[in-house]
């Protein structure tokens, strides 16, 4: 830090040893005075250095982390489109109840029988399993119109367990369409497939009893089914008995084996991980298809309709 000047007032000229004095207090001073021109002229030229190189400084960027890289729109998998035709989901014979019911604008009861596969084991949500589905998918087909689809699925079940609920989850709601899904756990047990011929002849003739349109679903087309050598035993018996017995049939198996074989579809696109079980869009899939094939069912003439029964 520069030595503070302080000047001194003069005295009168009395003594030559004060004249020497005084010359020595100016000629400090003169010096002091000195120092700070210098000093302060420093200072000035450092400043407009410092100021000149402020712009310089504002210009240099800011290294600042870089966003990681959003991917491109081609890389983002997209969900599978659902594709369907009407020759791929069209029934063999039409719903003549269901139809009767449609042209007359009275509400109309769809009861969803099964296992698993109708329970919605596999889906996120309850309402993502192909009867709510289903119900969502024919409101918009018929607005205006009540439909109601009930689900009466279980997880695990066979044949003579559906049998044995029969009477009161299906008949006693007094259903005007049944869609029925069966034939997978037994193939999963490793059940024999003959025996199975004589108890849906029996299911479907009290189900035709009712007066109520009746289809079959076969099995699902999932790895843990096709690992089952009698799948092929299963779904031939299952498409038998519905032509037996004139009721319709959806082909859940062909349709599903066309997601994979034809569209190239992986599995885990419409199976879930355990590789059993459909999943939310398969379902989705399937109630589309299935609402596809009813409102097209629907619409033939009646009386096209091979029926056994007088339709109540």
């Amino acid at each position: 830090m520069p030595p503070i000047c302080i000047p001194k007032r003069r005295r009168n000229r009395q003594a030559s040893n004060e004249e020497k004095s005084l010359q020595r207090v100016e000629t400090y001073s003169m010096h002091c005075q000195n120092f700070l021109r210098r000093g302060a002229l420093l200072g000035a030229l450092a400043t407009a250095a410092v100021i000149a190189l402020l712009p310089a400084q504002a210009q240099m960027p800011v290294p600042v982390a870089a966003p990681a890289a959003l991917p491109s729109a081609g890389s983002i998998a997209r969900p599978a489109a659902c594709t369907l035709t009407l020759e791929q989901v069209r029934f063999d014979r039409p719903l003549p109840r269901t139809a009767r019911l449609l042209a007359s604008g009275k509400p109309i009861k769809i009861v969803a029988l099964g296992s698993s596969s109708t329970y919605g084991a596999g889906a996120s949500t309850s309402s993502a399993s192909y009867p709510s589905r289903l119900a969502d998918d024919l409101a918009r087909r018929f607005p205006g119109h009540a439909i109601t689809v009930l689900n009466r699925g279980v997880n695990g079940d066979e044949v003579a367990g559906m049998l044995a609920r029969l009477d009161t989850a299906v008949v006693a709601e007094k259903p005007d369409l049944v869609l029925w899904q069966v034939g997978t756990n037994s193939l999963l047990r490793d059940k024999a497939v003959p025996p199975h011929a004589s108890l849906l002849h029996e299911g479907l003739a009290r189900l035709k009893a009712t007066g109520a349109d009746v289809v079959l679903l076969d099995p699902q087309y999932a790895p843990r089914v096709l690992a089952k050598p009698n799948v092929g035993g299963m779904v031939s018996l299952i498409a038998t008995t519905a032509k037996a017995e004139n009721v319709s049939l959806f082909h859940r198996f062909d349709l599903m084996r066309h997601w994979y074989e034809t569209e190239h579809l992986p599995f885990d696109t419409f199976i879930s991980a355990d590789g059993l079980h459909m999943n939310d869009w398969s379902y989705a899939c399937l109630a589309n298809a299935l609402g596809m094939a009813i409102a097209e069912a629907a619409s033939r003439p009646t009386a096209t309709a091979i029926r056994t029964q007088p339709v109540r």
